[in-house]
């Protein structure tokens, strides 16, 4: 049997050898910071036997791949630490995440500080005692009866919805056993350091008529070094969370009294929203799109011909009765840009059609996953619907990812993964529009010579997509961005042009979004910058500060002046120290303040300080305006320089 790592010779090893045989057969030094293995490109155990030629990728903690088996392992050992203080919690679910990894449990009392303290202490003591971590495959009746025996009624649950026939897998160590795919650390000791987070409550199976269980938020890594960088990240996104945020700059609230998911735009924060959608209609019309506007509800005939009642029913709020008829709260906003094309009969001449809405949509997210600005129940997305010729996908994909890059860029973000999603399992149309749809959008990225992973499956079951991600200040990934092409939507409606040789023929539709939608972008964007938003984003752009009374005329009348130029200014004429002012504005991430005492009366100046303490000298209001027009002007030039 033949076995080489990628792009090295091959070398003979015995047939059953387990994967770290192999790999020191290819003169790999095992050390304990290499803890899985790439076969063929399956990850599996180091433990794994091997029954035919292979291609051996070590994995270690620097692969997306490797920190999943790591804090895969560390759930384990955490679950085990549960178990062990408090035998009678009942196992779960407890998967890894990018940088850390929960468990949820079901048990008789809410897991106290201190509780947590001696699940850490017992987690680090499992990790000393370096268990050795065995795999063992299960028919499904006896992984029934084995974790019936154990009394994980949670478990048995899990198994009986598992396919018959095929073998079940569970994980040891030491005493402890839980159900698992894998795969998994060669042992406990190969965990450097462990740190428990947070708890919170979550439903089994993410169905609130389900049980209440209790989730454990973990992390571990290698050394303590990367442990504490991440702990500071973690009080960076903290500081940064655009619910603390937003309240602090009086931004944007969600109330009780209102409902959940539903949010109030403040006046600072609606002035920002207005920017970003005067910013977005213009650019829009510019690029040659037509702005349309729809109702928030329609009779529920127009969402079954979409087929959103078959395919999204659960996500949609419950119909309402009018007149004998039943009208729906649109979920989305694609079946009004078809009807508005369907008013016409249109020719072949007349594609590409390009609609764009900031429409307002509602859906019924449940409860438990509701999460401030970026996951709510009412949000407006930048919605747009292109009508065009299948030899035109191609093209206006083409142009649609120049307009996201520009967009997204436009707003400070520099980083992109961007995704090419195929057909999933459940999905409609005929095979030749998705090998069709799939090239166009394939050979659009391939035209701009824009890197790409393939999501296999991952997209929407009327048509394949390609899915961009921002990446923000802290380096978190966000996906705002898609681009689908869609056959269903088109056969549903009935909808035709009038093609060169005289005859109807069936357009193509693509739907896209570019930040998503208003509310989670300005989550995002809140996040991104800490509140400190650029000069042209800013609410207010520029505070002018009296030191005493005697300035206060002096102070309106700069005030007037800059707003009769066009900026944001405040006037702060209240009786207090003018240390005090200037802590408030940095406060309030103003960009600019203007101070104005006698000296500066006199000399028909301000004395002018950035958010960020520098102080920036005395000058004109002429030269305050000179210098407001830079600050706002200048983002765009680069961006227009590289674009």
């Amino acid at each position: 049997m033949k076995v080489a790592l990628k792009d090295r010779p091959s070398v003979d090893v015995q047939a059953g050898q387990t994967v770290e045989a192999a790999l020191s057969a290819l003169g790999v030094s095992m050390s304990a910071d290499i803890f899985a293995a790439k076969v063929n490109g399956q990850v599996v155990d180091l433990s794994r036997h091997l029954s035919e030629d292979a291609t051996l990728e070590p994995l270690r903690f620097d692969s997306a791949e490797g920190r999943d088996v790591y804090r895969h392992s560390s759930t384990h050992i955490m679950a085990q630490a549960v178990k062990e203080l408090f035998p009678s919690a009942q196992l779960t679910i407890g998967p890894a995440l990018e940088d850390s990894f929960f468990y949820d449990f079901s048990f008789e009392r809410t897991f106290t500080p201190e509780d947590l303290e001696k699940i850490e202490a017992r987690a680090s003591d499992i990790i000393k005692r370096n268990l050795t971590i065995t795999r063992r495959e299960f028919t499904k009746q006896e992984a029934i009866d084995f974790f019936k025996s154990r009394g994980e009624a949670y478990k048995i649950e899990l198994i009986q919805g598992f396919p018959d026939g095929e073998p079940i897998s569970a994980y040891m160590q030491g005493d402890f056993v839980d159900l698992c795919r894998g795969p998994h650390l060669p042992a406990t000791g190969y965990v450097g350091v462990f740190k428990l987070l947070n708890t919170a409550g979550a439903y089994w199976r993410g169905d609130e008529r389900n049980p209440m269980l209790q989730r454990i938020y973990g992390t571990s890594f290698p050394t303590k070094a990367e442990l504490d960088a991440h702990l500071a990240r973690l009080e960076e996104i903290k500081r940064r969370d655009h619910r603390k945020v937003g309240k602090e700059l009086d931004l944007i609230s969600i109330q009780d009294e209102i409902g959940p998911g539903l949010v109030l735009w403040h006046p600072k924060g609606a002035t920002i929203r207005l920017l970003i959608e005067n910013f977005w209609r213009e650019q829009h019309i510019k690029d040659g799109y037509e702005l349309v506007y729809s109702p928030h509800v329609a009779r529920l005939d127009l969402w079954k011909t979409s087929g959103h009642v078959d395919y999204y029913r659960d996500n949609m709020f419950a119909a309402m009765k009018l007149e004998g008829s039943e009208y729906q709260l649109k979920p989305m906003n694609c079946p009004y840009h078809i009807m508005i094309y369907k008013s016409h009969l249109r020719s072949y001449r007349d594609l590409p059609i390009r609609y764009g809405e900031l429409g307002t949509v509602y859906r019924y997210e449940r409860t438990g996953v509701l999460h401030g600005l970026l996951r709510v129940r009412g949000f407006t997305q930048d919605d747009a619907h292109l009508f065009c010729r299948p030899d035109q996908i191609e093209t206006e994909v083409s142009r649609v990812l120049d307009f996201t890059f520009f967009i997204l860029q436009s707003f400070g973000f520099a980083e992109f993964e961007v995704f090419l999603s195929t057909r999933p399992k459940e999905s409609v149309g005929a095979d030749e529009h998705w090998a069709l749809a799939t090239s166009a959008l394939e050979a659009a990225l391939k035209s701009r010579n824009i890197s790409f992973h393939l999501d296999p499956g991952g997209g929407a079951f009327y048509g394949p997509k390609i899915d961009i991600k921002i990446k923000d200040a802290l380096g978190r990934s966000w996906q705002c961005s898609t681009v689908q092409v869609d056959f269903n939507n088109p056969e549903r409606f009935e909808l035709s042009y009038i093609g060169e040789d005289g005859k109807a023929h069936q357009p193509i539709m693509i739907h896209r979004a570019l930040m998503g939608s208003i509310e989670r972008f300005f989550g995002i964007l809140i996040e991104h910058y800490g509140g400190a938003f650029p000069t042209w984003l800013a609410p207010v752009q520029a505070t002018v500060m009296s030191i005493t009374d005697n300035q206060r005329d002096y102070v309106s009348a700069v005030v007037a002046q800059l707003k009769a130029a066009g900026f944001r200014a405040e006037a702060d004429l209240r009786n207090e120290k003018i240390g005090f002012k200037i802590r408030e504005a940095e406060k309030a991430k103003v960009p600019f303040m203007l101070v104005a005492g006698d000296r500066e009366v006199q000399g028909g100046t301000v004395s002018v300080r950035g958010r960020s303490g520098s102080n920036l000298g005395s000058m004109t209001v002429a030269g305050v305006l000179d210098l407001l027009r830079t600050e706002i002007t200048r983002p765009q030039r680069e961006l227009q320089h590289t674009h």
